[in-house]
């Protein structure tokens, strides 16, 4: 447990006070920053209108002066990089604000002289929830004219994707149409964050001392953003112990499950893991991330498919390892990569290869993505291989986040997760997923390297009497878990209402017994259930959302929150649907229901955790 912070005093009336607590539920840093900025502006007899407030707290200079940092961030990478991005420039004297796609205002567009936008881009070309008006906005016909703007693009992404970094490409080149000038071309960063952005951070803010002119008085030190200490990281992990994992769906189940790689079986465990001592704390609908190690099958296939020995030592980066040990604690041996394939195509010169990157491939491209791993790339384009070429071809291993399935209110210094398992049949040989199958073959008081990853914009209502909606197929069920028992906890009086589909309900409705449970408590208002292989004609979450559209559409007229979670392809059926109950039942055209819906996004009242 860690000591409560002291609180002085208030000498503000009990229904102001009670306001004021309302206000600023859930808000996060940049928010509290600018509510700080503007109180100390009344209390100065600034008008708050003239008040912009930047990353350390202070009024900025007038916009035409000004650098502006937005990000747009799914997963916090871009919100971290711009953060970055913000501090250097504040270093170096430079007034600068830093501010969330969501939380920036359009109108500003046409008065900004110096922008600069990190994003990541989410799938195959998607922009990240928080950044949807702002992208809508800059690409549709209400944008302004920018011919005094100067502008860079820094993407984050993921080169295993065919769209990478495909919503920064298209923003630099919007912006580029609207008659703004570029300062740097867009950079593309891959899983491998830091050897993009890191170059591309210090070009961008090269151009923005140009552009402003050198400033004589630097950032104060008393304005520097807190950090604590002690957090931990994906590159320092804390070390979690492994209290529990349980399977939960049905046991030697053998179905058409990822029925494109034949049978599969689907097993999928709760884990129950201990924080105690960490100091570690999170919020409903926050992910843990995890620090895996590929599982020794994986590392074999690799080394036998390429006839290297795993036991010789390797100099790379300036560390040296056995070669197995950098397979299984530091490359990325699962999800490939265009850079991998091009890699692959110079190496063996295979034509067919070399075809498959060509841009007009995009299709066939997409399928080697979908089904492939390191392995199947290896076998069916064949080359020669030695330890260094093959460590210089491969992408760091990347962390894996997993929603967190609980609240601490209920369980105290525990987090839980739901972990499917991730087996396959493909290409003539079984298949396993690199963080699924490290986690499920854990045993109880293992230890388990964890940091938590925040989602600011995936939170309970700070309103406790609004309702919720909740859409989880699988185990995108998991976040919902935790946010049932954080309204139980809590005494929200707002309804809560499930949405919850997998294929069979014998074998696949993961917490059955606690939804269950919920509803006899009242913790649950309404469950509603969608078991696809059930019936002859498959029947999904989606079409559940039309069936009950017009309780779905008065909850939303209402008031209340929407929630969905599960894979990116599910999320958008899921949104068709909404925007087909919102036209039956709202009576809305389709630009309406679309301008609905980004409403609910904008209000943060539409929260998607897909992946």
């Amino acid at each position: 447990m860690t000591a409560a912070a002291t609180v002085p005093p208030s000498p503000l009336p009990e229904d102001r006070r009670v306001l004021l607590s309302q206000l600023v539920a859930g808000l996060d840093g940049n928010s509290l920053w600018w509510l700080s900025g503007f109180a100390a502006g009344l209390a100065q007899g600034t008008s708050p209108t003239a008040l912009t407030v930047i990353s350390g707290g202070q009024a900025a200079q007038p916009a035409q002066t000004r650098l502006t940092v937005v990000y747009g961030s799914q997963t916090g990478n871009a919100r971290r990089a711009a953060e970055q991005l913000a501090a250097q420039a504040e270093a170096a004297g430079l007034p600068v604000r830093v501010v969330r796609a969501d939380a920036y205002a359009t109108r500003e567009l046409a008065n900004e002289r110096l922008l600069y936008i990190v994003i990541s881009t989410q799938g195959e070309g998607d922009p990240p929830d928080d950044a949807i008006g702002l992208v809508e906005f800059i690409a549709g016909k209400r944008a302004p004219k920018l011919p005094e703007l100067k502008y860079a693009v820094l993407g984050l992404g993921d080169s295993s994707y065919v769209e990478f970094c495909g919503i920064a490409r298209k923003l630099d080149s919007r912006l580029a149409e609207l008659g703004a000038t570029r300062l740097q071309p867009v950079g593309e960063a891959d899983l491998d964050i830091d050897v993009v952005a890191t170059p591309w951070q210090a070009q961008a803010l090269a151009n923005a001392r140009e552009v402003i002119g050198e400033t004589v008085v630097a950032a104060p030190s008393n304005v520097t953003p807190l950090r604590h200490a002690g957090a931990w990281t994906a590159q320092h992990p804390f070390s979690a112990e492994l209290l529990s994992r349980q399977l939960i769906s049905g046991r030697d189940f053998k179905g058409p499950a990822y029925a494109k790689y034949g049978n599969a079986a689907k097993s999928v465990h709760h884990l129950e893991l201990s924080l105690e001592g960490s100091g570690l704390h999170y919020e409903p609908g926050d992910a843990l991330g995890i620090v895996h190690r590929n599982p020794a099958e994986l590392v074999d296939a690799v080394l036998d498919v390429t006839g290297l020995d795993g036991s010789v030592l390797i100099e790379h980066d300036g560390h040296s390892r056995p070669l197995a040990q950098w397979l299984g604690e530091h490359r990325e041996l699962t999800r490939i990569s265009r850079p991998l394939l091009a890699s692959v195509a110079e190496r063996s010169a295979h034509p067919e290869l070399a075809r498959l990157l060509d841009p007009v491939q995009k299709t066939e491209l997409a399928a080697v993505f979908e089904d492939h791993q390191l392995v199947d790339v290896l076998r069916r384009w064949p080359a020669e291989w030695n330890a260094e070429a093959l460590l210089g071809t491969l992408r760091p291993a990347a962390q894996r986040l997993y929603s967190i399935a609980s609240s601490r209110k209920r369980v105290g210094e525990e987090v839980h997760l739901t972990v499917d398992e991730l087996r396959y049949h493909a290409h003539g040989s079984e298949h396993i997923g690199a963080a699924s199958g490290f986690l499920s073959a854990l045993e109880e008081g293992a230890q388990l390297p964890v940091y938590i990853e925040a989602n600011e914009r995936f939170r309970v209502p700070a309103d406790n009497s609004r309702d919720i909606i909740m859409i989880g197929p699988g185990t995108g069920v998991a976040p919902f878990r935790g946010f049932v028992q954080e309204r139980a906890e809590t005494g929200a009086t707002g309804r809560n209402w499930l949405f919850f589909g997998a294929r069979h309900f014998n074998t696949d409705f993961l917490y059955q017994t606690e939804w269950q449970d919920a509803l006899r408590r009242k913790e649950l208002d309404r469950l509603d259930l969608a078991f696809s292989r059930d019936q002859a004609d498959k029947v999904y979450v989606q079409q559940r959302l039309r069936t009950r559209g017009r309780d779905l559409y008065d909850w939303l007229q209402n008031g209340a929150h929407l929630y969905v979670c599960g894979a990116i392809a599910m999320g958008k059926d899921v949104h068709a649907a909404l925007l087909d109950v919102l036209r039956e039942h709202g009576g809305l055209d389709e630009d309406d229901a679309r301008d609905y819906l980004t409403r609910l996004h904008t209000e943060g009242r539409y929260g998607r955790d897909v992946y």
